[in-house]
């Protein structure tokens, strides 16, 4: 059994916890989640995940053996990569796209590398990327949107006649996320009524709807409300700690707040860095991903570091890039850094001038 020692100055203290401990209480902590989802898409969001942890799971377990080395599934990691993988998919996806993801995800972003403690990027995000790379359409498009969420996004442009036909279609078959891209890159309307509708999408009722999960989008997005009781709980154990999600949420507010606006800066509500908090797979992304244990700093400043660049490339992503989401790729393009970010932050040795 695999132990894991708290990286801190000697004596160094070896704590009673495994690999396979850690794994298996993130799955507990991923699980009101799933049940969420469920709840929300129907029992469908079950299968694919279930499709994408065998997958996982049957991929690591014939690489280990044809590799002659021990067949380690039973810790876990495999099992959080399917759960990931399927997280990052809509509950309209077919039943292949999380199998084809876990098996990518495991064999191109874990084993070749070695297997669990080699791999320098995070293998459900990475899958992710493959997936969105080879089945666009798939991938962003078919969103199961639900009855409140479809309404909240009605009721923001109530009223507002001059609205080209095509901008309330736009609206309200997207996502929030991807609502408030298409108010940002539209032509048809001006500035200020894009703004109006804009920051009308952006009010309590959709926020409040986004904490608990009544929305349309990938598996992971359905309950930010339930993500962060699992979050908190590993916070509890000890298996993540604050400066990662804490510094990467931070600067997506900030950012949001200062730049979210489509009337220049500051011009957004107050609210709308909050709905872009709730929006996506910003709260997913922060608590589950970006703090994997493999490719995160090791170092304290090194975390804060990270936490903001993420938080900064997802804003990039989300206000100016093609795609309404950024977190995946954020934490990918990150996770390249990590080694970087460590050798500029090691803290030096006790006595050295």
């Amino acid at each position: 059994m695999t132990e894991i020692y708290a990286v801190s100055a000697a004596p160094h203290i070896k704590q009673k916890i495994s690999v396979q401990s850690v794994m298996w209480q993130v799955v507990l902590a991923l699980t009101p989640a799933l049940l969420a989802a469920i709840f929300f898409f129907g029992i469908r969001s079950l299968f694919l995940t279930v499709y994408g942890v065998a997958a996982a799971v049957i991929t690591e377990a014939i690489i280990q053996k044809l590799r002659r080395i021990p067949v380690t599934v039973t810790d876990g990691s495999a099992v959080v990569t399917g759960i990931l993988i399927a997280f990052n998919i809509s509950s309209a996806a077919p039943w292949w796209i999380p199998v084809v993801g876990s098996v990518f995800a495991i064999s191109i972003g874990k084993q070749i590398f070695g297997g669990l403690g080699h791999n320098p990027m995070n293998p459900a995000l990475l899958g992710r990327a493959f997936l969105v790379a080879s089945w666009p359409t798939l991938m962003t498009a078919n969103w199961k949107a639900t009855t409140p969420i479809k309404h909240i996004l009605e009721s923001s442009i109530n009223g507002l006649k001059e609205l080209p036909s095509n901008i309330p279609a736009v609206i309200t078959s997207a996502t929030p996320l991807g609502a408030a891209k298409a108010l940002r890159d539209t032509t048809q309307i001006s500035r200020d009524m894009a703004e109006t509708v804009m920051n009308k999408l952006a009010d309590m009722d959709t926020i409040r709807e986004l904490f608990w999960g009544n929305i349309g989008g990938c598996l992971g997005e359905v309950s930010a409300g339930l993500l962060l009781l699992g979050a908190a709980y590993l916070a509890y154990k000890h298996i993540i700690e604050w400066r990662i999600p804490v510094s990467y949420i931070g600067t997506v507010f900030v950012l949001i707040f200062i730049f979210g606006g489509i009337n220049g800066l500051f011009s957004a509500s107050i609210l709308l860095p909050v709905f872009h908090i709730f929006a996506g797979g910003l709260i997913l992304g922060a608590f589950f991903m970006a703090t994997d244990l493999v490719t995160s700093p090791v170092t304290k400043q090194g975390r804060i570091i990270f936490g903001i660049g993420c938080g900064i490339i997802t804003v990039v992503i989300r206000l100016v890039g093609g795609y309404p989401e950024g977190v995946s790729y954020s934490i990918l393009l990150m996770n390249i850094a990590v080694p970087l970010i460590d050798k500029f932050t090691v803290p030096k040795i006790f006595g050295e001038v």
